[in-house]
């Protein structure tokens, strides 16, 4: 038996590991860089020039030059604000109507369309193979004064209705709010459609099943669980609705009037034909604001988890 003095001695403790080297640490950085400098070049330096632009002052023969001239603000929004309040009540009113004809299609998409469900999602892609301005001059003759549109709400007496909303003028439909609107519907459908598919898609439908096994009625069922299910897609689809709708300046100029003018016709205007571009940067700027305020305060008040 070996004694005390005889024992091994301890073994010492092993070194610890060294942490392995970090490699590649800054490729998620450079993958990120050509996409942030587009945005510089594109967006950010865009964004202030435009600024910069805003507060100057001067003309075009003599040049402009920085003089913090923020009034301009003031002048652009009280010459212009019946083009503003425009602009928001026509881009309000086609996401309405986007909202009312897109969700019925898409829950027909996602739920009820089987093997037809392909086919439909590319008859909702396909006005995007052809261009903005083809088919908003195409609205131009569906909408004609001798067409059969007109003559069938005509018939109908559906023009004496919004004649006397202020949508329409008269017997024709052309050059009236009603047109404009119409048209924006028409353009910006699809950016509703496909949110509201997409979310609508995620929904399990055990769910249904399952409001159906505790005696709900199809109603109770969309109200209680499709409907707040597919919130971010109605978000989502609102938001890509209304806020290219609001600064939009196709419809209005070829299928409204002078009487139907949006602010992104006036912000054309000052840019390219009356060439006072202080003016039309402010305006550019008020109008951004304004449509980055309410869409945060949408935002905030839908309270969906998905964009908050």
């Amino acid at each position: 038996m070996p004694t005390l003095a005889e024992a091994p001695p301890p073994l010492a403790p092993p070194e610890p590991a060294k942490p392995p080297r970090k490699r590649g640490r800054f490729t998620p950085y450079w993958l990120l860089l050509p996409g942030i400098l587009w945005l510089v070049v594109f967006f950010a330096l865009p964004l202030v020039y435009q600024a910069s632009t805003s507060v100057q002052t001067g003309s075009l023969e003599q040049g402009y030059k920085v003089t913090w001239h923020f009034a301009t603000y003031w002048h652009a929004l009280a010459e212009y604000w019946p083009q503003f309040v425009r602009s928001v009540l026509y881009a309000a009113a086609a996401t309405v109507l986007c909202l009312l004809l897109g969700y019925p299609l898409a829950y027909l998409i996602a739920f009820r369309a089987g093997r037809w469900r392909n086919l439909i999602m590319i008859l909702v892609i396909a006005p995007f193979f052809t261009s903005f301005l083809i088919r908003t001059l195409a609205w131009k003759t569906i909408l004609a004064d001798n067409g059969p549109v007109v003559h069938a709400l005509n018939t109908l007496h559906v023009l004496d209705v919004t004649g006397w909303l202020g949508w329409t003028a008269g017997d024709r439909v052309l050059a009236t709010p009603l047109a404009v609107v119409c048209g924006l519907t028409y353009n910006f459908l699809p950016f509703m459609i496909l949110p509201l598919y997409s979310s609508l898609e995620r929904i399990d439908g055990r769910l249904h099943e399952a409001a159906g096994d505790l005696y709900a009625r199809p109603w109770t069922t969309f109200r209680k669980v499709t409907f707040p299910l597919s919130m971010p897609g109605v978000v989502s689809g609102t938001l890509l609705t209304f806020i290219p709708a609001a600064g939009d300046y196709v419809n209005a100029e070829l299928l409204g009037s002078t009487d139907t003018r949006m602010i992104g016709n006036v912000i054309q205007t000052q840019f390219l034909r009356v060439l006072d571009y202080p003016t039309a940067a402010a305006l550019s700027f008020i109008l951004m604001a304004a449509i980055l305020a309410m869409v945060t305060l949408y935002i905030r008040r839908a309270g969906t988890e998905d964009l908050v």
